[in-house]
């Protein structure tokens, strides 16, 4: 008999299922803060549960806790105060541990069913969730809402289905059979036993908590694993709400809630020595290229799945909608003040300019063109505010003061310091805009986190298109993309995203961008360059954090 979550969300499964499989357009959660949906007065529900946490101490009730920490900066500046509990991690990985025999017992189906219900729950909360990313990210509100909620939910559904369709190609057994000419024949009962690889730990990131730590999570959990979620210490809150909700319905179904918990600490070592443990066998990590790379090289008895930086880049050869296409990017750059991974760093632009349904346009034309286009897109306080967000560290800050005094490249457009009348501390940055030439490796060929962007002259589209390959195989990038009337050009562009592995977008003019990546429909990361070895999702982000165990006998 099926596990009754399992028959309450069978409907869901089976669309995800499909849209895995046809790539369409599928959303399992609404990405619009309508009432009509998340109920009347889900809004300011949400918006009290948010404020109901702060100031107050976040208990878990989890194994092992010694004191509270919490030292969250909103960089909305609003005062946060949230205490979270520091547990001993050894405690944690023991507790994990012990919790999931049970949930190996529960089985595929019942596992599944359970995880679905998780994030049905968590879309429930989508308004407490979107205010806890807010604050603590600086994401604008509708960004903190969607990408914060409902797509941070999607991916984790993504991965849960995924997880189901490895598992369920296993059967639990067979007779096996085997004939043996004049002779009876051989008969033995087989059966197969689907096991978590061990205790995952999933490492959070500050701009993104849910939407980067939803795969991970929820791969590892629906694969049969203890999960221990360590958070980025500026963006706790998010992690926080979540693990509680899974404790929730874990405990509700007869799971030992331990199966999932917090891991907040202020020191470096404890993150190492919890991803270092032998009990660990799964690690995935969003971050720097230093942290991650030592994950990599010093986590040896664990599958590590990163996403790390990159350099993500357009090549921009000619187009027939000039205009649509500075928007387009005036809108790519700006987005969360460039604060994503998936953000285009360099404009490769060849020297004698491009062709464009206006005529020509030089370099310097284009530079200037696309510079009044991101002053214009952002002249509305209402809209740069709801677009720009906040800056959500220092060190983007120190970064941008860096390229804004011009050691970097010629300063196209400067970035401004905008006030937000409704959060008066709040750090609000415009993007900077570069021009260099293509030999200034070392100013575009690495990422510059946050609002900065490269225009970079190169002697032709040939040349543009061999340099941006040379980037992504060499540093890596999550994105690229290409403006161009000519197939030639398309198609040698496609053919260097093929060999350098990475997402291509074409000629994108309308309401889709080259930084925006939809579940069930667009593979985040292909796991082919030095970006990311990894990508939301594939059979391959799941397939290894179980097992099949058989055992046999004679019938």
């Amino acid at each position: 008999m099926s596990h009754p979550l399992f028959e309450k969300h069978r409907a869901t499964l089976e669309n995800a299922l499909k849209a895995i499989q046809t790539r369409g357009y599928w959303a399992a959660y609404n990405e619009m803060p309508s009432p009509k949906t998340y109920g009347e007065t889900a809004p300011e529900d949400g918006k009290r549960a948010f404020e109901a946490h702060l100031g107050q101490n976040f208990d878990l009730a989890q194994p092992g806790q010694a004191a509270w920490h919490g030292a969250e900066q909103s960089p909305f500046g609003i005062a946060l105060n949230v205490q979270y509990p520091v547990c001993d991690v050894q405690a944690l990985i023991d507790a994990g541990q012990r919790a999931m025999q049970a949930w190996q017992a529960v089985g595929c189906e019942g596992r599944t069913g359970i995880c679905i219900e998780i994030l049905d729950r968590l879309n429930k909360q989508s308004f407490e969730l979107a205010h806890a990313v807010m604050m603590t990210t600086g994401q604008g509100w509708m960004m903190a809402f969607q990408a914060g909620a409902p797509h941070a939910q999607e991916r984790g559904l993504e991965a849960v289905t995924y997880a189901y369709r490895e598992q369920s190609f296993v059967p639990a057994e067979t007779i096996w059979e085997k004939p043996q000419g004049k002779n009876p024949p051989l008969v033995m009962k087989k059966h197969f036993e689907l096991v978590g690889r061990g205790v995952g730990v999933v490492v959070g990131c500050g701009t993104f908590p849910t939407w980067n730590t939803y795969p991970g999570l929820f791969a590892a959990l629906a694969t049969g694993n203890a999960v221990i979620v360590k958070p980025h210490s500026n963006a706790i809150l998010p992690a926080a709400i979540t693990v509680r909700t899974i404790r929730t319905v874990l405990a509700e179904n007869g799971i030992d809630p331990n199966l999932v918990t917090l891991c907040v600490s202020d020191k470096r070592e404890t993150t190492q020595q919890l991803v270092t443990d032998s009990a660990v066998k799964s690690i995935d990590f969003t971050g720097g290229n230093v942290f991650g790379q030592w994950l990599i090289d010093n986590c040896r008895q664990a599958q590590v799945y990163a996403e790390l930086a990159g350099v993500n880049n357009i090549v921009i050869d000619s187009t027939d909608a000039y205009k649509p296409m500075l928007r387009n990017l005036a809108f790519t750059l700006s987005l969360y003040s460039g604060q994503m991974c998936t953000t285009s760093q360099a404009l490769f632009v060849p020297a004698n300019g491009i062709e464009t349904e206006d005529g020509h346009k030089s370099y310097d034309e284009f530079c200037a063109d696309l510079a009044r286009a991101v002053e214009g897109f952002l002249s509305k306080p209402e809209v740069a505010h709801a677009v720009l967000g906040a800056i959500q560290s220092t060190d983007t800050l120190t970064r941008i003061e860096e390229a804004d005094s011009g050691a970097l490249g010629r300063v196209i457009l400067a970035s401004k310091k905008l006030d937000n009348p409704e959060f008066p501390q709040a750090e609000v940055r415009t993007p900077i805009l570069l021009a260099c030439d293509a030999t200034d490796e070392k100013s575009y060929m690495e990422e510059r986190f946050g609002p900065i962007s490269f225009i970079v002259k190169v002697t032709d589209t040939a040349a543009a298109i061999a340099l941006s390959e040379r980037i992504i195989a060499t540093h890596g990038a999550l994105t690229a993309g290409i403006y161009s009337t000519k197939p030639e050009v398309i198609d040698a562009m496609t053919a260097a995203t093929w060999r350098s592995k990475v997402a291509l977008s074409i000629n994108l003019t309308g309401g889709v961008f080259v930084n925006q990546s939809s579940a069930f429909s667009d593979y985040h990361g292909t796991g082919g360059n030095p970006a990311a070895n990894a990508s939301y999702s594939d059979s391959a982000f799941v397939a290894n954090r179980f097992r099949v165990i058989q055992r046999r006998y004679h019938v």
